[in-house]
């Protein structure tokens, strides 16, 4: 009775690993025989899995390519149009939220196709396709809003040209940075508090040596990631212990 309870208040957010015991586990299945064999297998798993994360980096593809296919001209034109500047979220803030989690500007982007296929879709395979969508969202959104808050303060005081407000800004980076901050509570103990206290020096070490808005945003989704990621491990295991709580004191 008890057990059936507590099953009813398990949440990945409480189910964490400990990173030794993982390493040990990946070591064993590398030297197990017929390693060729095995590993596309196991990446169309570990893919399918994650339908997020894939179906996100293949319409990345997609963009990106959609880009190489145009002119200059056209392609500056669909970079503006779904860029999160001020102008842009002052007149179609929905519509530029949603598009610019999707484009990416500049060369193919290698690093963040497979980080998602990667690191993205071990966070989803953790946290399950629903919350994984909800923290990546939560992460773009909230740094934009704060990213766009800081340039307009900086406009109206004289800090910044004004041109700053039409600059091109889309990309996955605000999102990215604040599911990899939330992958800490993935981890117990010291290794938890590695991964967070070294995210939070390597962004703000960047906002420091050549501070922009852009590295001011990581360092904010960031935050927004660990905010959540300890917001949702706190209540999670308050839920679990008034549980406990109450099936000890039902029993005769």
């Amino acid at each position: 009775m008890v057990a059936s309870t507590l099953s009813q208040f398990r949440s990945p957010w409480t189910r964490t690993i400990d990173l030794r015991a993982e390493l040990r586990v990946a070591w064993a299945w590398l030297r197990r025989p017929r390693l060729t064999r095995r590993i596309v297998p196991t990446i169309r798993e570990h893919l399918g899995a994650a339908p997020a994360s894939t179906a996100y980096a293949f319409t990345l593809f997609v963009t990106w390519w959609t880009l190489r296919g145009v002119g200059g001209t056209v392609e500056r034109r669909l970079i503006f149009s779904a860029s999160t500047n001020l102008y842009n979220m002052r007149h179609n803030p929905v519509q530029v939220l949603v598009a610019s989690a999707f484009w990416t500007d500049g060369g193919f982007p290698w690093s963040t196709i497979a980080g998602f296929l990667i690191v993205m879709a071990y966070a989803e395979r953790w946290l399950g396709t629903g919350r994984w969508i909800l923290l990546f969202a939560t992460g773009h959104i909230g740094a934009t809003l704060l990213t766009v808050t800081g340039i307009s303060n900086a406009i109206d005081r004289g800090l910044i040209p004004h041109k700053v407000a039409v600059a091109a800004d889309v990309g996955t980076s605000y999102g990215f940075s604040a599911v990899l901050a939330a992958l800490a509570f993935r981890f117990r103990g010291v290794v938890r508090l590695a991964w967070a206290a070294t995210i939070l020096m390597v962004l703000g070490a960047a906002l420091w040596i050549g501070p922009t808005f852009t590295d001011y945003g990581h360092l904010c989704a960031a935050v927004i990631g660990l905010l959540v990621g300890a917001t949702a491990t706190t209540f999670w295991r308050w839920l679990k212990r008034k549980a406990s709580m109450r099936a000890e004191t039902a029993q005769p």
